[in-house]
């Protein structure tokens, strides 16, 4: 087993790793086919501004110039290329998203913070995004600066789960699914619809290589939702999501964080998703998840945030090194963070984490 060296926490030895390694999207494939990769493999949610910065040398473009969207793409695909990664995630139109209320700015926010939605006057009057409204061709132009061997990952403004749930509220959704299904369904129906349409259309990008489904489902204990209402409400619009990929031969992983035992099977064998990213130490650590259902779905990811935060660097690297080792013969699986890389996981640590994956 390689040992630890300090060097293995800056930027200039990634940068130093990663000079002339050659993206590959077909080992990030292979990972979602539950392949061994031709080498270790990287993934990534998504870092913060200053790791980006670093890797790429320069800011994140305002968001007023008329180009944003092409920079945006730019900065996201150096920032992974410069870190070993074989993709980029694709940035989200600006007109997507859904609007909330107001609200603080704080590092946490209550579930009943940002309601728009009370009644049928309010979902009427509910600005919804128009998936149609999209420019697409100004993401279209972006094939031609893609990087040899990249490709992209498609994501979403959170899923339908999280935006029901953030436009009603979760206690007032919890009260609809007693007193009016019939409402919660409708709301529910509404966003699904409008995310299977960005996923219709962002999807045809000939340089998306994947997509990632991105929809917080758990609580540390269990589902957000009872599972008889998360197989009639949720489920139902995912599985439309992995087909739209699977249509079109790309492959679809999911994104959630929480205690999901009890719904597991339905993401593999009910909605098919190619691979599960997000895993939590107090949940199910990532080692024992791959031994759980490795051989059914490939894990992506999985060092636990709270672990990357406040472990050595040389913990975190051997913590690295050692899953790359029991996944190596049988593959099936992409090295990262249990979720992603946010402000408050210290540098050094996230870059001896990949480390690990970029030593020779």
């Amino acid at each position: 087993m390689i040992k630890f060296d300090n060097k293995m926490t800056t930027v200039d030895f990634v940068k130093e790793m990663t000079s002339e390694r050659q993206p590959d999207f077909n080992n990030f494939l292979k990972v979602l086919n539950k392949q061994k990769p031709e080498r270790p493999t990287l993934f990534e949610f998504f870092l913060n501004d200053e790791i980006n910065q670093e890797l790429t040398g320069f800011p994140y473009p305002p968001l007023n110039k008329d180009n944003f969207i092409h920079e945006q793409l730019n900065w996201n695909m150096t920032s992974y290329r410069n870190a070993g990664y074989d993709y980029f995630m694709i940035s989200i139109p600006p007109n997507i998203s859904f609007t909330t209320k107001e609200h603080h700015k704080k590092s946490s926010l209550s579930m009943n913070e940002l309601v728009m939605i009370h009644d049928q006057e309010s979902f009427d009057a509910y600005p919804w995004p128009d998936p149609e409204k999209i420019e697409i061709e100004k993401y279209e132009a972006f094939s031609k600066e893609v990087i040899p061997g990249m490709k992209g990952i498609l994501y979403s403004p959170s899923g339908v789960l999280e935006n029901t749930t953030s436009l009603l509220g979760y206690d007032n959704l919890c009260y609809f699914l007693a007193d009016d299904p019939d409402f919660a369904k409708k709301v529910f129906d509404k966003v699904g619809s409008i995310l299977l349409r960005y996923y219709e259309r962002m999807i045809e990008l000939d340089y998306v290589g994947a997509m990632l489904v991105n929809d917080d489902w758990g609580f540390f204990s269990q589902t957000i939702l009872k599972t008889e209402d998360m197989r009639s409400l949720v489920i139902p619009w995912h599985k439309k999501y992995v087909e739209v990929a699977h249509r079109h031969g790309k492959p679809a992983m999911m994104h959630s964080c929480g205690q999901l035992q009890e719904v597991m099977d339905d993401v593999i064998d009910e909605i098919k998703f190619d691979g599960k990213h997000s895993y939590e130490d107090k949940i199910t650590p990532v080692e024992e998840a791959y031994e759980k259902w490795g051989k059914r779905i490939a894990i992506i990811g999985g060092i636990d945030v709270h672990f990357v935060c406040t472990s050595t660097p040389e913990e975190i690297f051997n913590r690295a090194t050692a899953l790359l080792e029991q996944t190596k013969e049988r593959g099936g699986y992409a090295l990262g963070s249990g979720n992603s890389i946010p402000y408050y996981v210290p540098k050094q640590n996230y870059y001896a984490m990949i480390s690990a994956a970029l030593v020779k």
